[in-house]
Order: C-alpha cells, then structure tokens, then sequence
C-alpha cells in the first residue's frame, strides 16, 4: 500500500488528467443514470405494452449481462485495445438504448435491455481498469471520491429527470436521455484514449463456456428471488457450483478473464475482491426492501421513500470524500476495516428504527451504511490495485464493478428467500410487516461480519509498496 504523498483534488481536473477524469466519469454516469432513469420509466412502458408479467425481467437481463460484459472486458482490452473495446462497447450501449426506446413489445425492450447491459458492463470495467493505468496512486482516492459524487447526483437527478420527462414526455424519452451522454463519451474516448495497434496484438480465445457458466449463474441467482424457499436454496447451490467452477477453470486458462489469485483468501487481491462482494451482498437487501418496507408500514409516498433511500448515497458521497485526502497507510487500512463494520452497525439501527417506529433512527442507520461504503470502497480498490502486479493489473482493476454487481444480485436473491420465507410477500398489517423484514437485516449484518472478517486478512497481508512500480510511485 503506498505512503506516497496525497494529490490534491485540482491536479485531477488539470490539462494533464481532465480529460481522463471526463472519460471515467461519464461511463459511470452512463451506469448510474441508466440504473435510475430504468426504474423509474418501465413501469409506464410495460403498462403501455402490456407487459408487466415481464418488468422484473428488463432489470434481471440488464444486470446479468452487465456482469457478462464486465467479466470479459479485460480480455477485450488486452485484444482490441482500451479505446476500441471503448467505442465498441458504447456502441452496443446506444443500440440497445435505440432498441428499446423504439420497441413495440416488452420482447424488443428485453433485447435493448440486455444489450445496454452488456455495453455498460465493458464500460464501467474498462474504465476501473483505465485509473490506475492512467492516474497515480495518489489521485485515485480522489477519483473514486468523484465517482461516489456522480452516484449521489444521479440518486436524486436520475429519477426526477425520468419522472418529469415520463410524465410531460413519454417514457420513450426517459430511455433517450442516455444517448448524448454515449455520443459525448465516445468522442471524448476518440480523442482521448490512445489506440492500440491490434495487428500486433497476441490472439486471444474467446472464453465461451466461461462467460455462459457466469451468465447462467447469475441468472439462477436472479430466479432464486423469486421462486419458493426450497426451490431458491436449489437455484442458489446450482449457481454457487458454476460460478466456482467458472473461477476454477479460469484460473487454468491460458488466456484468463480474472486476476490469478482471485478470491484465493492468500492474497489481498482474493481477500480484498471478497470483500467487496460481501459488502455488496451485505447492503443489497435493504436497498431492495427499505422503500418498500417504509411505504407500507408508515404510509409515505414514493418521494419520501425514496429522499429515505437516498441518504445513502449522499453519506457514500460526502465520506468518500472526506477520506480521500489520507497519506497515512495505516489509517488507509483502518478505514478498509471500518467499513463493513459501519455498514453491519448502519444495518442493525435501520431494523432498530423500523421496528421501534422510529425515523431519525432509521435515517442515522442509512447515514451510517453509506459512510461506511464511502470509507472503505476508495482505500479497498487502491490497495488491490497496488498489490496486483502489472500483468494482474488490468483484470484486478475491470473485476472490481463486475465483483460489486454480482453482491448486489447476490444479496438482493438471499433478501428475497429471506423475506419470502418470514412471509412479507403476504403480510397485511404492520406487526407482520415488521417481523417478516428482521430476517432480511439479519442476514445483512452477518455478510458485514464475514465482510470485516476478509477486511482484516486484506490488510494483514498488505505489504509495503514495491518501490519500482510505476503506478504507486505516480
């Protein structure tokens, strides 16, 4: 972990690293904005098309592909080269915005949602793979500081931009909304990013039954929300076994879409990377279930639910860059191990709040998951980055959102067999409501416990910085 000295916020937005910051965070705005502008503008297009039988599959296709693209986006760099796999990429993202902004039938919205999945998917992992590639050690706690702005804004931008132009437009606009973001991303990428002769470039075999053996793995995972307590433990055992195989057989290919070491609890790449799955998993269940939770037990409209949720992210952002001026290693390895302890303490004063009937206490809880993410998730993606060597470093980098995305489906499939089995699919009054959400919690502090456990072997096995690497030296 590097002690170097700390950049300064300015030095990101200098000639020297604009552009690249530009580049960065418009991909993850593109992500950002899309999950929020989604939610809010399909459940006017399925009405209109008569589909709502398949809504949930419009997001369920949209994240597994996501997480296909991401899996492979490092090897489409290493062939096509950072700039190109950009602007291919971004051109499926645009096609399947086209695609589904244009539909006649939730079929062709499906078709443009897995496409815009798997754009963004290579999108957003490029871009991870880009910062330390691009910027110095020291700047790239100030980056992911950027990108949790980015999240924040679109948490409060997104949906109301969606809900104004649904309701004055039509939710076919809604959908458009992302096509100058592309348009702006690609000409910056064009001229930014430099090219890469791909004549010279080692062929590379594409990994087919890999990515199927990840696709289908998450999709079981998708399907175990939604299906009975029997059936989803089914689904979850039949995913873990194929994406552990997927990660066993990668791990014996010549040409690799993950780091060597990945989630191999040796190494702080392993321990780091299931960490990061394991706070996502940890928070994926009161994202799912709080507004919800919160509408039907204390009668609030959608706006108040949502200002509720999206607390969150504002704590995310204001934390992330509040800490994103430490030199200090040990107080860097501090803040990885706070994290997922702020986000078990958040999880169990949000369960407290809902319980008690309290919303002050259910706000500090939010606040406080957030701030943990803030905390943690900068000073976790710089030390696997450093630790990873320059061969690993690429693919350590593009596994990192793909990593976040799958918690996410991960944790989202455990709340819902959690909340299923306690009964809050069928619960009436408030007194049910408030027993069937303690299981979801529950579960949630447990993955923060194992989270903190793998925060503290990430940072045992932290060494001090390889002096000749480009990278931490800046």
């Amino acid at each position: 972990m590097s002690d170097s000295q700390s950049g300064s916020w300015a030095e990101i937005f200098t000639p020297r690293f604009a552009p690249v910051t530009l580049i960065i965070g418009l991909g993850v705005a593109l992500l950002a904005f899309n999950s929020f502008v989604a939610t809010v503008s399909l459940p006017t297009a399925v009405q209109e098309m008569g589909g709502v039988a398949l809504i949930s599959w419009a997001i369920t296709l949209y994240l597994v592909f996501a997480i296909v693209g991401g899996s492979g986006a490092a090897l489409l760099k290493q062939r096509l080269g950072a700039r190109l796999g950009l602007l291919v990429s971004a051109s499926v993202f645009l096609a399947g915005t086209l695609i589904a902004a244009a539909a006649g039938h939730m079929p062709q919205v499906l078709v443009g949602r897995a496409l815009q999945g798997l754009g963004e998917g290579v999108v957003a992992s490029i871009c991870f793979a880009l910062i330390p590639e691009l910027f110095p050690s020291r700047l790239v706690p100030k980056v992911f500081g950027l990108n949790a702005m980015i999240w924040a804004v679109a948490a409060f931008g997104g949906p109301a931009v969606a809900g104004l132009l649904t309701e004055l437009v039509s939710w076919r606009a809604a959908f458009l909304f992302s096509v100058p973001l592309v348009l702006i991303f690609a000409a910056m990428v064009g001229f930014v990013v430099p090219a890469k002769d791909v004549g010279a470039a080692k062929p590379v075999q594409f990994p087919g039954l890999r990515l199927l053996a990840i696709g289908v793995g998450i999709m079981l995972v998708a399907l175990a929300a939604v299906t009975g307590p029997w059936q989803a433990t089914g689904l979850l055992l039949g995913a873990g076994l194929l994406l552990t195989g997927a990660v066993w057989f990668d791990g014996r290919s010549r040409d690799r879409l993950m780091p060597l070491d990945a989630f191999r609890p040796i190494s702080v790449v392993g321990t780091g990377l299931w960490m990061t799955l394991l706070i996502n998993v940890a928070g994926a269940g009161s994202a799912v279930y709080l507004v919800l939770v919160v509408q039907q037990m204390w009668g609030f409209g959608p706006t108040m639910a949502g200002v509720i949720a999206a607390v969150l992210a504002v704590a995310w952002s204001i934390s992330a860059v509040a800490v994103a001026n430490v030199r200090q290693k040990e107080t860097r390895k501090i803040l990885i191990k706070l994290g997922p302890a702020m986000i078990g303490t958040g999880l169990i004063l949000v369960l407290a709040g809902l319980q008690l009937d309290q919303v002050a206490v259910v706000v500090i809880g939010q606040l406080i998951i957030g701030g943990g993410f803030g905390s943690c998730n900068g000073y976790l993606n710089l030390t696997m980055m450093e630790a990873a060597s320059d061969g690993e470093r690429d693919r350590t980098s593009a596994l990192m959102p793909t990593t976040q995305s799958a918690g996410n489906a991960i944790g989202a499939a455990l709340a819902g067999v959690a909340a299923n089995s306690a009964g809050l699919a069928t619960a009436a009054s408030t007194g049910e409501i408030r027993s069937a959400i303690i299981p979801v919690y529950l579960l949630g502090a447990a993955m923060a416990a194992l989270a903190f456990a793998a925060a503290w072997q990430t940072v045992r096995l932290v060494r001090p910085q390889d002096p000749e690497s480009s990278f931490a030296a800046g």
